[in-house]
């Protein structure tokens, strides 16, 4: 399910196409300046450091069924499978957006510095998944920055692979088993991560 908003995407197609422009001006200016191509190579090592980094934070908690902690934000409290609703809104408080229906999402929306969640319940309001959004400002340099070269570069081949099309959006599902959990990392192109779900195997 594609949780970025439309101006959320009209902002990353502007970006796309300020960093397309930038990247064919280092690539006409590289033959006369060295400096311009090692500085495209620095940005880019620079990024997928700044990927390998996040998702290690994501590697041991998963095991225990359970996010990493970002901006103090409480949700590395939380257990898919043991944690019940009634204890997520009393520890986070009030979703910003509640979820319609029983099998619905409540979404914490990213703010400035902090990341977005979306969780889901099953029939007995028991945490069933937690989806990690990323945040919006920064979003290039934290979730944006796991493409799927960096990803498999990361952490290998994954345990499994599967496409599927969401509202006209045709993703694809990275899956990497944690244990008795899994990390499913949601793609709309290998280079736009939409977001990761933790859920139990």
């Amino acid at each position: 399910m594609k949780f970025t908003s439309m101006m959320y995407k009209t902002g990353i197609a502007l970006a796309l196409t300020g960093v397309a422009t930038a990247g064919s001006f280092a690539v006409s200016t590289s033959l006369t300046s060295p400096s311009a191509y090692a500085a495209s190579t620095s940005s880019t090592a620079s990024q997928q450091m700044t990927g390998a980094a996040l998702l290690n934070t994501f590697y041991k908690p998963a095991l225990k069924g359970m996010l990493p902690s970002a901006n103090g934000n409480p949700v590395d409290k939380f257990i898919v499978g043991k944690t019940t609703r009634g204890t997520v809104v009393a520890t986070y408080g009030k979703p910003t957006t509640s979820r319609t229906t029983a099998s619905g999402y409540d979404i914490y929306h990213a703010e400035m510095g902090t990341p977005g969640y979306a969780m889901s319940y099953n029939s007995a309001n028991v945490l069933k998944e937690i989806r990690y959004l990323g945040t919006q400002v920064e979003r290039k340099q934290t979730i944006g920055s796991i493409t799927m070269s960096v990803l498999k570069k990361t952490w290998y081949a994954p345990s499994s692979t599967s496409t599927m099309t969401t509202g006209g959006q045709k993703q694809t599902k990275l899956t990497y088993n944690r244990g008795d959990y899994k990390l499913e990392f949601i793609y709309n192109s290998p280079t736009d991560l939409d977001h990761i779900n933790l859920l139990k195997k």
